[in-house]
């Protein structure tokens, strides 16, 4: 795919915009080759979001803009429903999703933002959910950017569309870390993901998206504990040891 490239690095899959030519800008075929790339991740432990040059994703393409201007209105519904095919195949992605950001997170790419599970961000990064500008709304992405940022912060930073910066989005919570160097940071995270059990990881991740409560919570619990992967688990920490997923702690975590 031309627009995105996609490689195995070990027990992580790689996913990068590959637009750099218009700051990795939303058309047809890069959205469809995102929702593909999260069909089936296989055993990938984590998944990274990223964009190749100058930004991360500069929200919608201006020739798929433009297209859009003379579309009917059940035509624009058709038009929208990939893009909301693709952050939620992304946000149900069983792994957790990095998304590594900078340079420029606007628009819908400021939707990839919110349905990652972990966001590191550069200090220099620009946000904005800058639809209104275009007397348009945040519609596709808005599920997601209120669970991410809450009401409040989306009752100012939806209406104003203007820009703020990589620390204001930490503040309202977009994002998880604000580091000048990303690279040192994902190496980190995903060492601290290497040390937890695997099946652990995608079963925790979906106790946040479907929020279980009463008597189905005990379940849950119960089952991985019985599980091969919760009894060695649990037998490594009883015996002092690493259990058997774990790299040594000298091993290299890139």
């Amino acid at each position: 795919m031309g627009a995105l490239r996609i490689e195995r690095d070990g027990d992580v899959l790689r996913v990068t915009l590959a637009r750099p030519e218009s700051r990795n800008a939303f058309d047809a075929a890069l959205i469809a080759g995102l929702s593909e790339a999260f069909v089936d991740i296989g055993t990938a432990r984590a998944v990274v979001l990223s964009g190749e040059g100058a930004s991360f994703c500069a929200g919608a393409d201006v020739e798929w803009m433009r297209a859009s201007v003379d579309l009917d209105r059940e035509a624009n519904v058709a038009d929208a429903n990939p893009l909301r095919g693709m952050l939620e195949a992304i946000d149900r992605c069983p792994a957790p999703v990095v998304a590594v950001v900078h340079g420029h997170a606007l628009g819908g790419g400021v939707g990839l933002v919110a349905v990652a599970d972990i966001v590191l961000a550069d200090p220099a990064t620009v946000f904005a959910f800058s639809e209104v500008k275009l007397g348009i709304v945040p519609a596709v992405i808005s599920p997601y950017a209120l669970r991410r940022i809450g009401e409040s912060a989306a009752r100012r930073y939806f209406v104003t569309g203007e820009r703020f910066d990589a620390e204001t989005a930490l503040r309202i919570g977009l994002v998880h870390e604000v580091t000048s160097d990303l690279e040192v940071a994902l190496a980190r995270l995903l060492g601290e993901l290497r040390t937890a059990g695997p099946r652990a990881v995608r079963h925790a991740k979906r106790l946040v998206l479907d929020r279980p409560d009463g008597p189905e919570t005990a379940r849950l619990i119960a089952e991985r504990r019985t599980s091969d992967e919760g009894q060695e688990g649990l037998r490594a920490f009883l015996e002092r040891r690493r259990p058997a997923w774990a790299p040594a702690p000298d091993a290299d975590a890139d």
